[in-house]
């Protein structure tokens, strides 16, 4: 497949889609000849920033009209807006170029989004999922959901992947560190969280706590540092400093409200974290008793008895985060998901050629 051409869609820089076509380029650069396309993506930060961002949305969808036809196109989409965006470049490369169309569904809320009662929206959802040849999903929750939309032979479950090799367990079986990385916003559980380590610290355990990442509820953690000596927070942090800061950790918290596969949630496994998050989402097919604990989302009592069900007990959290990393290194590694990929567009090249014009 060396001389097959694959144009990568989606919306670049920072965020999940941004990361996932970022790796996705790097991996497979030795496999095809590998492109990619910027989608954008509206930002609301002022009026003019608004209508500079839908200048250049317009101005992405022209340019893609008069790029070369490749072999394969891979659209990478979350819900709402993005998905609107999205089956544009899927519908355009399905019936003006005719070549093969993955498409690829991320998005915490896409469960939602695919349920609407809008019967323009779900004509449309209906016209993309008709065009692409193959529908990529995350894990076998969101190809049971997508399965109620769709052909449910499109589907394929590829998850979200990590470079494994980037992290190394550094837990040392003393005090528990308890690391939570996240944008500080209200979807990831970050009131719960604050509300779940003041209740933790009163209790008088032996742990410690960092939280990183930035956002509009930034002032929480910024608070809870202030407040208690057991708690740092580190607000920003680059990709080396995280890669670190997972390494030294033994428990990753996520209590989110809704999510795909966290890609963080991932990365913590492949530290050698154990993990507390919520059930939504693909994560509970994920974790389960022998590597982590679940809770109920916007539970702050629940979230506090769990993180301390593990904070009184290193040996189980060693143990656990030994899992989490053999589970990473055998199904979240890039280097498995790259060959899933991979075979998937070899399904569909023949065909494509077949029926271009």
């Amino acid at each position: 497949m060396r001389d097959t051409q694959l144009l990568i869609v989606g919306r670049h820089g920072p965020g999940g889609i941004g990361q996932y076509i970022s790796e996705q380029r790097r991996h497979l650069a030795g496999e095809m000849r590998v492109d990619s396309h910027k989608s954008g993506a509206f930002s609301t930060d002022g009026l003019l920033v608004f209508v500079r961002s839908v200048l250049t949305i317009i101005w992405y969808a022209l340019t893609y009209t008069v790029r070369s036809p490749p072999d394969i196109v891979h659209v990478h989409s979350s819900h709402r807006f993005s998905f609107y965006r999205a089956g544009y470049y899927a519908l355009f490369a399905r019936y003006v170029w005719g070549c093969p169309v993955v498409f690829h569904v991320h998005g915490s809320s896409f469960d939602v989004f695919v349920s609407t009662a809008s019967w323009p929206v779900r004509r449309y959802q209906a016209l993309v999922f008709d065009a692409a040849d193959e529908i990529v999903v995350l894990s076998e929750y969101w190809k049971d959901t997508l399965s109620e939309h769709t052909d449910a032979e499109k589907l394929t479950v590829i998850p979200n992947a990590v470079d494994v090799g980037d992290y190394t367990p550094a837990f040392d079986g003393g005090a528990p560190h308890v690391v939570s990385v996240s944008n500080q916003i209200p979807r990831k559980g970050v009131v719960e969280l604050a509300t779940a380590i003041d209740d933790l610290v009163d209790r008088g355990l032996d742990f410690r706590v960092t939280i990183a990442g930035k956002g509009p509820l930034s002032r929480y953690a910024e608070t809870l540092a202030a407040t208690h000596d057991e708690v740092e927070y580190l607000g920003y942090v680059s990709e080396a400093k995280k890669q670190r800061l997972l390494g030294s950790g033994s428990i990753f918290v996520l209590p989110a409200y809704a999510e795909g596969l966290p890609i963080a949630m991932l990365e913590a496994m492949a530290a050698g974290n154990a993990i507390v998050a919520t059930t939504v989402g693909a994560i509970p097919e994920v974790i389960g008793e022998d590597n982590g604990l679940l809770v109920a989302p916007r539970d702050p009592d629940d979230l506090a008895d769990a993180l301390a069900e593990l904070v009184a007990d290193p040996d189980r959290v060693a143990a656990m985060g030994e899992r989490n990393r053999a589970a990473a290194v055998e199904r979240y590694a890039w280097s498995t998901v790259t060959e899933e990929l991979l075979a998937t567009y070899e399904q569909h090249l023949d065909v494509g050629e077949r029926a271009r014009p």
